[in-house]
């Protein structure tokens, strides 16, 4: 099953997965983005985060492999009364054309080695001074029920972040125990890692 098939199957349910609320993290984080530059949504799904930056007044692009989860997205857009552009394709195939003040996402599914390509795009990808935010779960999630795959490849260390971030300066890389009430998909006490990072000259 590809990443297209997989996330079409759990967005084609009745209703929005992980709800239609921001991230909380990503929602606390957003004063420090820059409104004048662009800021990407990375495996964006039904479009929570995108559509809370665009109503923010963000100029907003939104990637995700799930068709299903983008046409979700547009029509929350039209509900709120804001645009977005989206692009179906799977973030491992996403090749960045321009420069972004702001990329995020929150709770990407990677192995690894994709993770590692896909921050060696983010870093190149951004604006001078631009931010690179994200929460996923933590290897230490594997036992919780709340969220998240059972499988420790898609599951993550702080140090998979700081050993692979290269040229951003990290302001904040931290594990923490949340609760999550987003939608049907997360809900209840988490363990996840929280990143901030710029680039920034050091």
């Amino acid at each position: 099953m590809n990443q297209q098939e997989l996330w079409n199957k759990k967005f084609s349910r009745d209703g929005y997965l992980y709800g239609t609320n921001p991230n909380q993290f990503i929602k606390n984080t957003s004063a420090n983005f820059k409104k004048d530059q662009t800021a990407l949504c990375l495996g964006e799904g039904e479009g929570r985060n995108a559509i809370f930056l665009a109503k923010e007044g963000f100029d907003v692009e939104a990637i995700d492999a799930s068709d299903i989860g983008l046409n979700k997205l547009f029509e929350q857009s039209q509900i709120e009364n804001v645009e977005i552009k989206t692009n179906c394709m799977d973030i491992n195939h996403w090749q960045p054309s321009k420069k972004y003040g702001t990329i995020l996402f929150s709770y990407l599914h990677l192995k690894i080695d994709e993770l590692k390509n896909l921050i060696k795009k983010i870093e190149s990808a951004l604006e001078e001074n631009g931010f690179f935010v994200c929460e996923v779960f933590s290897k230490n999630q594997i036992e919780r029920n709340s969220g998240g795959p059972k499988d420790l490849e898609l599951l993550y260390s702080m140090d998979d972040f700081k050993d692979n971030i290269k040229e951003l300066k990290i302001h904040k890389l931290e594990e923490v125990i949340t609760t999550l009430e987003e939608g049907t998909g997360h809900q209840g006490e988490a363990c996840v890692i929280r990143l901030i990072a710029q680039k920034s000259k050091f």
